[in-house]
């Protein structure tokens, strides 16, 4: 992944929807520092945008404020990923119910399609790629849904749950969970469009998946142990 420099227009915006992908997607570690003249420089903008998209990120729970200068991502904390987990499977499993009313045909082909390419990255222990590839297929079941505004708040969700994923990833490339069962239980309840067992199959999902991180969390040090400082990052 390679950081752009930004266009002029609407940078303040610009610079909030490039830190929250690059959260989403695990590009950083929890309890990392940021700072955001850093940031700025890799954006190729002034420090204002930046704070601006900064501080919308502090709102919404994705960031923490530390001092004027520089924020951090929150500590790994196991109260935070229950509470997070519990929001999930409330909103996500309401969003797939409501999808299964909506979903067409072609929806389903490309869903299978996504799934398709999620095995072959995990079968070639492609972690990354599964990693995105899995993400992909949440967020496209929860389109079918129509429902923007909940699906602004599953976007929120994931902001707090991609440096968990990438610590818990790279510290377990091996032997976790990665839903490839229930992405079938969700496909086939889709395609009958039975909304209650498209929910319960999802659930299924982010619980199965969540066992292995529960069990990681318990063994894990108290919040900020060995925590990095802000590194190279990827910013698009």
């Amino acid at each position: 992944m390679t950081i752009k420099p930004l266009v002029t227009d609407n940078l303040s915006s610009r610079a909030y929807t490039s830190l929250r992908n690059a959260l989403i997607d695990g590009d950083f570690l929890p309890g990392e520092r940021l700072v955001m003249h850093d940031i700025a420089d890799r954006l190729g903008t002034s420090v204002t945008p930046v704070r601006e998209a900064c501080l919308r990120l502090v709102s919404e729970k994705g960031l923490e404020i530390r001092s004027g200068r520089f924020l951090n991502v929150p500590d790994l904390d196991l109260g935070r990923y229950l509470e997070i987990r519990k929001m999930r499977i409330a909103l996500e499993g309401l969003a797939t119910e409501e999808g299964a009313a909506k979903v067409r045909p072609q929806d389903i082909t490309r869903l299978a399609d996504i799934h398709r390419r999620f095995l072959k990255s995990s079968h070639a222990h492609d972690n990354f790629s599964t990693i995105r590839l899995n993400r992909e297929f949440h967020f496209g079941v929860y389109q079918l849904s129509g429902m923007n505004m909940l699906m602004s708040q599953i976007e929120n969700l994931w902001v707090s749950m991609g440096p968990i994923l990438k610590v818990y990833y790279r510290e377990h490339a091996d032997d976790h969970y990665l839903g490839a069962e229930e992405h079938v239980n969700v496909m086939n309840a889709l395609e009958r469009r039975d909304g209650r067992a498209a929910r319960e199959a999802l659930v299924g999902d982010i619980e199965r998946g969540g066992e292995g991180i529960l069990a990681y969390l318990g063994k894990r040090p108290g919040p900020g142990a060995n925590q990095p400082a802000f590194r190279d990052m990827a910013l698009r």
